[in-house]
């Protein structure tokens, strides 16, 4: 008898696999859910206090491919940090694939999700006639929304968020609880009949009936100025296209010169009035979607006003569904003006009634909404310099995503700096850096800071052991750190510049640091600014510095570049250099008595410390240009004087290609000297000041000689570092501070290095200025990790 045929035996294995990172509330769960379903394997998804736990069986091929999916096609809004896969029971395979409740843990890892910009999904439905969201401006689902800004405790479920108060009605309750629907546990998700709706407001806060996307775009038409609820705060907004409303923002606000963004509602608009290359556009339409710094066309049509003297324009598209519909009404200006809903170095508003009684007098409507805006988060702010995305304000979209450090570190608070403030917390090896914060020196933004710190702590249930600061005595942020009942670690201001970028990189050193900013405390007390040192994790050894230039008044010289102009000339000429008849023209409009009273304060060493700050230097050289004598704002004599350099740098036709090729850096000098511990190398910034006026006497172009010095800076910077080189061995070069912002000197320098054979780093994600700070003392400060 023929023997008789049985099938195979198929094989089952059954995996526990668990997943880190942002996989709450970013549709994680639904994803697996679909994944199991469409591969017909049995098993079961949760969220726990780790992250995502998924218990999964089958054949082993399809438990490869389920797994390799899990890598490769999570949802966009995602991050997977960690994937841990281990060996366990095979479940029963016709048992159907659930998604079980939610689960506690003793100590939580779970990432929250930062505020995503709208998805395409969603902008679609929008705009949909037939769509029962069509028109709506809450629109949001698993992949984009309000995520951090409205969360006040974990689990990150509706009744901890600020949505609590919106209960779904039957059509939005069906998709929450429906797996396969991309709203599954979405949640924020609401409609135009259970979720929130906009308000209409005049100057006195009355409640105007009508439809407030028409009458806001009717506003902004006429030149009024309109705040507009966002998703983290306020928007003051006016028409970016007219003179006259931009200069009604700038005198209501107090905000004479410094410069504003705007939002326009695709890249084609956006390329209209910048140059923007692919790269840029890419970062542009980002999931973050956060202002980008662009080149300004010429006679684009954008206001003067709205960033005058820089040649460069912060550009951002609408990246929520009120945006969106705002940028589509007929009656909308091309660009919108989007500047933080505050008063000048205040915290941006984000109550209703708060922002009636603050921006009284600013604004002359209001366009509001009744969803609550639990912790204020700004727009972030980028630049492509050196083919790479680098944050120059990290925000809304970027934080609160961790850091995930290479080295161990302890649980710490880090308390950042007093400018561009931002903090750091590290939990299980992740690094928090919070939303940008701002400047720390007044009760209100103090009072933001302690509350996000403690919102922060909230939504992580992080418990710290430790906690950093700088060495500053003074900051705010200092004093604060000091009255926590915690051991607290002071970092010096360089070396957690350096820090940072040890940190975010995952570099363990040691390397040559380069830091140039406006001011560095040290403990000696010394104000530090263009320093070059030998560091690692454990500490640092200074190896080269800018000379130093007198800081005639103090803190007053950071203000009034006048003054660093006249340091430099007695730097480099000496008594002769004071003398009016050595003044360019931008000097002469300095009153003499003024100049007089500088020189005698300098020459007898009168309230006038020294400074090694590069970005002092850049003050001096802008004001003997005449670009600069009063800021107006922080970094505004440095960044005008970069634009006029970067026309001299660019060539647009081959006749300035030559031009530009033969412009030549002004010759260095590099000395040694001997300081209490050892040597150093010291740039000597005391010729520029005969040069710069032999250049004016003979009347080169003010973007030559700009471009001058900064090639000056370029090669100083190379050969002390070649210097450097010869006595470490080290090769590596890391660059931080907040001058790196300047986009020439960055790339030029980071290019000249590369050709000199050293590997160079710098942050990305992390900003270079002060706002990545609070990372480097985090790292440092934490470790050694006991």
């Amino acid at each position: 008898m023929p023997l008789a045929l049985h099938p195979a035996p198929i094989l089952t294995s059954a995996l526990r696999i668990s997943v880190h990172g942002i996989v709450q509330g970013v549709g994680f769960r639904p994803f697996v859910y679909r994944l199991a379903h469409r591969l017909g394997l049995a098993g079961t998804v949760t969220n726990n206090g780790e992250g995502v736990s998924v218990h999964i069986s089958g054949p082993p091929s399809l438990l490869d491919q389920f797994v390799c999916a899990l890598r490769e096609q999570a949802p966009p809004a995602a991050r997977i940090s960690r994937l841990e896969v281990q060996p366990a029971e095979a479940l029963p395979q016709d048992a159907p694939f659930r998604i079980l409740p939610s689960q506690r843990s003793d100590r939580p890892s779970t990432q929250i999700a930062p505020d995503m910009a709208l998805c395409n999904d969603c902008l679609a439905e929008i705009l949909d006639p037939s769509n029962r969201r069509f028109g709506y401006p809450f629109t949001n689902c698993t992949n984009c929304g309000p995520r951090f800004s409205i969360v006040e405790r974990v689990p990150y479920d509706r009744p901890n968020t600020s949505m609590r108060v919106f209960p779904m009605c039957e059509a939005c309750n069906r998709e929450y609880h429906d797996p396969l629907d991309r709203r599954f546990h979405a949640q924020p998700n609401a409609c135009t009949v259970c979720g929130p709706q906009l308000s209409w407001h005049d100057a006195e806060g009355r409640m105007i009936v009508g439809d407030g996307l028409t009458l806001a775009a009717r506003a902004l038409g006429e030149g009024r100025v309109v705040a507009i609820k966002g998703l983290g705060g306020l928007h003051l907004a006016v028409d970016g296209c007219s003179e006259a409303a931009v200069a009604l923002l700038r005198t209501r606000k107090n905000r004479p010169g410094k410069p504003l963004a705007v939002m326009v509602s695709n890249l084609e608009i956006a390329s209209r009035f910048c140059w923007c290359s692919p790269e840029e556009a890419a970062l542009l339409s980002a999931p973050e979607h956060p202002i980008v710094l662009l080149k300004q066309r010429q006679g684009s049509g954008l206001a003067a006003g709205i960033a005058p003297g820089l040649g460069v324009i912060g550009v951002m598209l609408p990246y929520t569904p009120l945006h969106h519909l705002l940028l589509r009404q007929p009656e909308t200006p091309a660009a919108l003006v989007m500047t933080s809903g505050n008063r000048s170095d205040e915290p941006i508003c984000t109550g209703n009634e708060e922002a009636l009684r603050r921006l009284r007098g600013l604004a002359d409507w209001f366009l509001l909404h009744n969803r609550e805006i639990v912790t204020r988060v700004d727009d972030s702010v980028a630049r492509i310099m050196d083919n790479k995305v680098r944050l120059q304000r990290r925000a809304r979209g970027y934080s609160p995503v961790p850091v995930l450090l290479q080295e161990p570190a302890a649980d710490i608070l880090a308390c950042g700096g007093e400018m561009k403030n931002s903090f750091c917390l590290v939990r299980n090896n992740e690094a928090y850096l919070s939303q940008h914060i701002g400047e720390l020196t007044n009760t209100e933004n103090f009072d933001f800071y302690r509350e996000s710190v403690d919102h922060l702590h909230a939504v992580l249930e992080a418990r710290p052991e430790r906690v950093a600061c700088d060495l500053h005595p003074d900051y705010l942020s200092s004093r604060y750190a000091h009255g926590l009942p915690l051991p607290c670690r002071e970092v010096q201001h360089h070396h957690a510049h350096i820090g940072a970028v040890l940190a975010e990189q995952g570099i363990a050193g040691p390397v040559l640091g380069v830091v140039l900013d406006g001011a560095g405390y040290d403990a000696a007390g010394a104000v530090l600014g263009g320093e070059i040192y030998r560091a690692d994790r454990s500490g640092y050894t200074r190896v080269a510095r800018l000379s130093h230039l007198p800081l005639p008044g103090g803190d007053r010289a950071a203000t009034e570049p006048w003054r660093m102009a006249l340091a430099l000339l007695h730097q480099g000429l000496g008594a002769d250099g004071l003398a009016e008849k050595r003044h360019p023209s931008g000097l002469l409009t300095i009153a003499p008595e003024k100049k007089q009273l500088l020189g005698q304060m300098m020459a007898k060493g009168l309230n006038c410390p020294p400074t090694s700050s590069c970005g002092r230097l850049f003050d001096a050289v802008s004001a003997l240009l005449g670009l600069c004598l009063i800021s107006e704002y922080e970094g505004q004599a440095a960044m005008l004087l970069e634009h006029q350099a970067s026309l001299a740098a660019s060539a647009t036709d081959a006749a300035n290609a030559a031009s530009a090729a033969s412009i030549q850096a002004y010759p260095s000098t590099l000395r040694q000297e001997h300081d209490q511990w050892h040597d150093l190398w010291l740039i000597d910034s005391a010729p520029l000041a005969g040069l710069i006026l032999s250049d004016l006497a003979a009347s080169l172009p003010i973007p030559v000689i700009a471009l001058r010095f900064h090639l000056w800076l370029v090669e100083s910077l190379c050969a002390a570092l070649e210097q450097a080189r010869r006595q470490t061995g080290i090769t590596t070069a890391v660059l931080a501070g907040g001058c790196m912002q300047n986009k020439l000197l960055f790339t030029t320098l980071s290019e000249r290095l590369r050709d000199r054979q050293f590997t160079v780093h710098a942050g990305e994600l992390v900003p270079m200025n002060d706002g990545g700070l609070a990372l480097g003392q985090a790292y440092i400060g934490g470790f050694p990790c006991v």
